[in-house]
């Protein structure tokens, strides 16, 4: 410190002795500045922290206790889900004053303490969801005074009180599903008018409750919109459960045990928007059981045991949407049944044993009407009665197929097939007409020359108004006649909305329908041989069988030119038992084709295109075209690949023979080289060194000396080294100055020369 006194002393003698006090303070100041940052609070070790440490992330870490935070004041949301803490203290979450959603999903939690979110006054989200909590105590949940969500589903309650859920004034959103509940009395959600008050979303489903009846059990959740009760053991419905629920849009009960509803279950349900009573046991629906839904649009009701609606179930629901009554036991609808409701496009009534008869006129008409304004999607309505019409659609039958009776009323047709009319096997009747079989072209009919050629048939139509006229261009086409082996692959019986009739005894599944024959049972076609005009092609079928009644399945080629304006012009027939294999000839060559096969059932084919069953291409050049050019352009080609490959060779060759001269001159020179230099005479001197001891110091003469001679600057001073001891030989002609007086320079210079160099 003796150093800054000089430096102080003018200082004090200009500002005075003042400044000269501040000056050390000053110093330490500047000390304190360079000193480091001090260190910024760590994660828990198994941890990590985001944006500032706001956000402590200790998901999935094996933990078994809640880890300890060094600065928790700052701390927003901790999520410490799927992990083994087994129970929460009362101090674990006591210093996370600030914290706002905590997660502890997918624990073992067992126990909550009852004062474990006690300082946690301005938590808005809590997830307890599974975990094995079977217990909630009174008062736990006080405190949570913001809590907005909170999820406790997929524990093992068993019961809850109205002083579980006390002081959460704020809830919006409360799941309660896959629990042991048993059951909701009026109590359970019975707390004051200001708790559960803002609750819009309620999840009860997944619990073992079998009786829902008291009428006050939702009363403090006037602004719920969502409830939902799925997959309980619920039974019946009281009268006004869901009375106080006047901003209820959403009810599932579905997968429940409900075989009666009470007629004014659903009293003042005024908004609700979406109601699924699917997978009960419901086999009516009360008359005015859907009369208060004034807002229903989506109605769901499939998989239950109705056998019949009322003509007005549905007469009340102006702007339902969509309506699922699929998989129940009806047989006949009234026609009107739907004609309320302006709104509805999509249907599904598809699963059900319907019996075509004339009961069902008025309902085929209300859906050729809704399909011709474009308003409805594909409704699958598929004959079981009578067996002459089993597996058929309701769209493509006429009014005349579907039977009426001698005493012109409408009876059950369901015990046996025409029972009142007697008719049998070989009896012909008017509404069979759709089963014969119009006349198919012959195989030789199909191998008449001139594709290009317009057949001109008369045009026949079936009962059902099938077209069964032939192709209007009609190449020609070579099918096996003999019976084709069916794969042994195994097929299910029902993919999608299309049912197949059950297999008896392990047989093939039965198909009915030209769409499901194509869709399930056609697959892998092929194109097996492709020439200049014909065309080999070959697919597959699956398992199945057909009714006796409407014949084997048949099979339809259609094929055109690819890019066509109007598609598939031209089609062609196979007869039947036919392999699955065709060959079309008379093609026109080098052309773009494409090709599809269809299957026809009774004489009735998918009015839907076969567009997976398709296949494109190309057919080859003419051979009289390009016959030789082609041999000469096959010969040409060899012979260019083989000149290819000898002028490879020959470079190759050629760059080794180069690269060898160049090695071998390169190698010639650094021999030379080695050589003269060892017998010519040194001209340069790079380096001095002692040949006997170490030389200490080189001085600057030397190097001076020598530089000034390669740079062609005068010497100032020519010396030689005449002792071997100390120094290497070299000429001394080359450094003896030419001038007068030279020699006795070098003279005058050789004592002090030999006393620098010497050691």
């Amino acid at each position: 410190m003796e150093k800054p006194q000089p430096l102080l002393q003018p200082l004090r003698a200009r500002r005075g002795p003042r400044v000269a006090r501040l000056m050390p303070l000053r110093l330490l100041c500047c000390v304190l500045a360079l000193l480091p940052a001090a260190a910024e609070p760590v994660c828990p070790e198994p941890c990590d922290c985001q944006q500032q440490q706001q956000h402590l992330l200790c998901t999935n870490r094996g933990l078994r206790a809640v880890p300890k935070a060094p600065e928790p004041q700052g701390i927003l949301t901790y999520s410490l889900g799927g992990n083994f803490i087994a129970n929460i203290s009362a101090f674990d979450f006591h210093r996370l004053v600030a914290l706002q959603r905590l997660d502890l999903q997918y624990n073992r939690i067992r126990a909550l303490h009852p004062k474990a979110f006690e300082r946690l006054g301005r938590l808005e989200e809590l997830y307890l969801g599974n975990n094995l909590l079977a217990t909630l105590a009174p008062g736990t949940l006080r405190p949570l005074a913001k809590l907005r969500i909170l999820y406790l589903n997929a524990n093992e309650i068993a019961y809850l009180n109205a002083a579980s859920l006390a002081g959460l004034g704020s809830l919006v959103k409360l799941r309660l599903d896959g629990n042991a509940l048993g059951s909701l009395g009026e109590a359970t959600f019975s707390v004051p008018s200001q708790d559960l008050g803002k609750l819009r979303f309620l999840d009860l489903s997944g619990n073992p409750q079998s009786l829902l009846r008291h009428p006050e059990t939702f009363r403090p959740m006037r602004l719920l919109s969502t409830l939902l009760l799925s997959g309980n053991h619920l039974q019946q419905l009281g009268k006004g459960l869901f009375q106080h629920l006047a901003n209820l849009a959403k009810l599932s009960l579905s997968g429940n045990r409900l075989a009666w509803l009470a007629p004014e279950a659903f009293v003042g349900l005024e908004a609700l928007k979406e109601l699924r009573l699917e997978g009960n046991l419901l086999s009516q629906l009360p008359a005015d059981l859907l009369q208060p839904l004034q807002s229903l649009e989506v109605l769901d009701l499939s998989r239950n045991l109705l056998a019949a609606l009322a003509a007005g179930a549905f007469a009340h629901l102006h702007k339902l949407r969509e309506l699922s009554l699929q998989e129940n036991v009806l047989a006949t609808v009234s026609g009107d049944l739907f004609a309320s409701s302006p709104a509805l496009y999509r249907l599904e009534l598809d699963g059900n044993p319907w019996s075509c008869d004339c009961r069902l006129r008025g309902l085929k008409r209300w859906l050729g009407s809704w399909h011709a304004q474009g308003r409805l999607l594909t409704v699958f309505v598929q004959c079981r009665q009578p067996p002459a019409l089993a597996g058929k659609y309701l769209d493509y039958l006429e009014d005349g197929q579907l039977l009426s009776f001698p005493n012109g009323s409408c009876v059950d047709v369901l015990g046996s097939p025409f029972p009142s009319l007697g008719i049998n096997s070989n009896s012909t009747t008017p509404g069979l007409e759709l089963e014969k079989e119009s006349p198919l072209p012959s195989e030789s009919t199909l191998q008449l020359g001139g594709s290009q050629k317009i057949l001109a048939p008369v045009p026949e139509k079936s009962s059902q108004g099938a077209d069964t006229s032939f192709p209007i261009s009609t190449p020609s086409v070579r099918v096996s006649a003999r019976p084709y082996s069916l794969p042994a692959v195994a097929w299910p019986r029902r993919a999608g909305k299309h049912h197949l009739a059950p297999s008896v005894s392990g047989s093939p599944p039965l198909v009915t329908d030209p769409c499901d024959f194509n869709k399930l049972f056609l697959y892998n076609l092929s194109v097996e041989a492709v020439s200049t005009g014909a065309v080999t092609v070959h697919w597959e079928v699956r398992p199945h069988r057909s009714p006796r009644l409407l014949g084997p399945v048949r099979f339809r080629i259609l094929f055109d030119r690819f890019g066509a304006a109007i598609k598939f012009q031209r089609f062609v027939y196979l007869p039947e038992w036919s392999e699955p294999v065709a060959t079309l000839q008379e093609l026109h060559p080098d052309t773009p084709y494409l090709v599809c096969v269809e299957g026809m059932i009774g004489g009735r084919v998918c009015p839907v295109a076969p567009r997976d069953h398709c296949v494109g291409l190309v057919t080859l050049p003419e051979k009289s075209a390009g016959g030789a050019g082609a041999m000469a352009g096959g010969a040409q080609s060899t012979d260019q690949q083989l000149l290819t490959l000898v002028l490879l060779a020959v470079n190759g060759l050629l760059l080794f023979l180069g690269l060898a001269a160049w090695a071998s001159r390169l190698v010639r020179k650094k021999v030379l080289g080695c050589r003269r230099r060892k017998a010519a005479s040194p001209v340069h001197v790079r380096q001095m060194y002692s040949t006997r001891r170490p030389l200490r110091s080189m001085g600057t003469g030397v190097s001076a000396d020598f530089s000034g001679f390669q740079s062609h600057r005068p010497l100032r001073s020519t010396v030689c080294a005449f002792s071997e001891a100390d120094l290497i030989e070299f000429p001394c002609e080359r450094f003896v100055d030419s001038g007068a007086g030279g020699s006795s320079s070098a003279r005058r210079g050789e004592d002090h020369l030999l006393q620098r160099f010497t050691d």
